[in-house]
Formats: structure tokens, C-alpha cells, sequence
């Protein structure tokens, strides 16, 4: 297993344009399977080429309806690894469950851990996965997880086009440490580095934030928020009213996983945030398709570039920042 012909890229139903993306960075043509549903629902899969000893890679982001695409995921991987597969890697971009990550209240699961063992026991031999929404859930596989950053790609688009008077904004304390990372490697306009700051956020129950105050001078600044995901849109919206507050003079976003639940896209529009820019790990919603203000950027070069090394047996680490 040394040449890129000899990879076989297959997909469930989650993102079939991601994965024909990745195919066409790396010259091959997606797996032949059947990926339909019996009349009750249940996923009917089936691999329609020779699999024996080859090294397969599943891209199946995880994401709404998560319950859905994450059992379409297990039975590929149990397919597989019934027909002999040598290797097989979960392409997952986007991890489900992540947020359930510790028990920080009495009486919950760890649905992360659970999820993990799940995908391990189903037949994975190797986790490809994208901005963990915890760096920690990489400890919860005893299999080799690879764990890439959106991180180029928004850092790449943000170079071309450069905001006045910079400071990348952290939603959380918890995202002090990518947020910090983007304003080492940000300028403005004018050349001077990034600023950083960050805000104070108390999260009351799941799905509510209450955002209570920004640590950082952002007064007459442009504000780069930056996050791992957006799923109701009511912390960003939050952020970016505070940042507003404390005299910021232009609020853009920026986050790797566009869940964009319920009436996300509707908030988000109405906000203070004049531009979005996120990835395609998962499908975007039709009613973000239409907003005016969000930019999409592919993040298949990065995953076609890592599935590639792990085919060849070659470094990853040049894709870790």
C-alpha cells in the first residue's frame, strides 16, 4: 500500500460532495456500495467491489441526524471489516457527541467516550477526524487518532483578506488557546500582529449562554470571533453583541463545523456579525445556502493531503497546525 491508485475512498450519506471532493484531489473514483434504506428505515448496506486487503478510508462526518449517520457509520465499518479490509480509517470531520465530553453534572453519560468505543468496537482501525470540539476525546481511542485543524484554511482566507486593526476574539475561556494560536499567525491591514482577547461566558444549561464580560481593549477594533462549531448561533450572537458593547467597529466569525440548528441562520443574519466564514465538514443548510454574509471553504485539500500520508505511511505532522 504505497501508491495513491491503490486507496479506496468510500462514503455513507452524510457528505457524498465532501468525499467526491477528496476523490478528485486524489485521482480516484469514490468506492462502489449501496448506501440506501429498507422502507422502515434501516440502513441496507452493501460493498459492490473486491475489498480484501486494501486499505479503506470512510468519510462519514457525524453530524444531524447525528443518531442516523453515526449508526450508518458502524455498520460500514462492521461491512468492512467482515470482507477483509487490511486497514480501515473513519473519515470522521466532524465529531458527534463531543460536547458530552466529562460528567460535569450528576447523573450523565460521557457520550464521547461511548461514541469512541462504539466506532472501535464496529471495525476502525484509525480515526481521521477534524477539530475536536475537546482535544482530550483523542485519549478516549485506543486506536491512532489523527487530529487536524481548520486552522490553514481560515488563517489563509483571512491573509487575503485582511481586516483593520485586528483582534481575534475567544467566545469562551476554553477557546483562549485557538484563539491565541490564529493572532500569532494574523496581521492587520497595516502589517502590525493581532490582537487577542476573550469573553467571559457562563453557560446556564445546554444550548443557553450568557455572555458576561470581554477581557481585552477591542474599543474602534475589527473582531475576529473564533470557534470550533455553531450550533444554535446563540453564544456567537451573544459575543458578538458584547464585543459590540465594548465599541468593536466590525464583528466577523469564523468556526469549522456549520451545525446551524433551529433558527441559527435567522439569528446569525440578524446580528451584529458582518461576515461568517466556515467549512464544508458537514452540509450546510439550505437556509444558510442563501445568507449573503457566509463564505464556505473547503476543507477537503487538508483531509485528501492526510489520508494520502497515512496511505503512503508518510508524516502527518506538516497538517497539525
Amino acid at each position: 500500500m504505497s501508491t495513491t491508485g491503490g486507496i479506496k475512498v468510500f462514503s455513507g450519506n452524510a457528505n457524498r460532495d465532501l468525499t467526491q471532493e477528496i476523490c478528485n484531489y486524489l485521482s480516484c473514483d469514490p468506492g462502489s456500495a449501496t448506501t440506501e434504506r429498507f422502507s422502515d428505515g434501516e440502513f441496507n448496506f452493501q460493498i459492490t467491489e473486491n475489498v480484501r486487503g486494501g486499505d479503506i478510508f470512510i468519510v462519514q462526518p457525524t453530524c444531524p441526524p447525528t443518531d442516523a449517520h453515526l449508526m450508518e457509520l458502524l455498520i460500514m465499518l462492521d461491512a468492512f471489516r467482515r470482507s477483509s479490509a487490511e486497514r480501515v480509517t473513519a473519515v470522521i470531520p466532524y465529531y458527534g457527541y463531543a460536547r458530552s465530553d466529562k460528567k460535569d453534572r450528576p447523573r450523565v453519560p460521557i457520550s464521547a467516550r461511548l461514541t469512541a468505543n462504539l466506532i472501535t468496537t464496529a471495525g476502525a482501525n484509525r480515526i481521521l477526524t477534524m477539530d475536536l470540539h475537546a482535544a482530550q476525546i483523542q485519549g478516549f481511542f485506543d486506536i491512532p487518532v489523527d487530529h487536524l485543524f481548520a486552522a490553514p484554511a481560515f488563517i489563509g482566507y483571512y491573509e487575503e483578506h485582511l481586516l483593520p486593526n485586528l483582534t481575534v476574539v475567544a467566545p469562551d475561556t476554553g477557546g483562549a488557546e485557538r484563539a491565541r494560536a490564529y493572532a500569532k499567525r494574523l496581521k492587520s491591514s497595516d502589517g502590525s500582529p493581532a490582537q487577542l482577547a476573550l469573553c467571559d461566558k457562563r453557560r446556564e444549561k445546554a444550548n443557553v449562554a450568557e455572555v458576561m464580560n470581554v477581557v481585552g481593549d477591542v474599543r474602534g477594533r475589527s473582531c475576529l470571533i473564533v470557534d470550533d462549531m455553531c450550533d444554535t448561533g446563540g453564544s456567537l450572537v451573544k459575543v458578538a453583541a458584547a464585543l459590540r458593547t465594548a465599541g468593536a467597529d466590525r464583528i466577523h466569525a469564523c468556526f469549522t463545523h456549520p451545525v446551524l440548528s433551529g433558527i441559527a441562520c435567522d439569528k446569525l443574519e440578524k446580528s451584529a456579525i458582518e461576515q461568517v466564514v466556515t467549512t464544508n465538514t458537514i452540509p450546510l443548510r439550505d437556509e444558510a445556502c442563501v445568507m449573503e454574509n457566509v463564505k464556505i471553504l473547503s476543507i477537503a485539500p487538508l483531509l485528501a493531503k492526510a489520508i494520502k500520508s497515512i496511505h503512503e505511511e508518510t508524516s502527518v505532522s506538516s497538517l497539525f497546525v
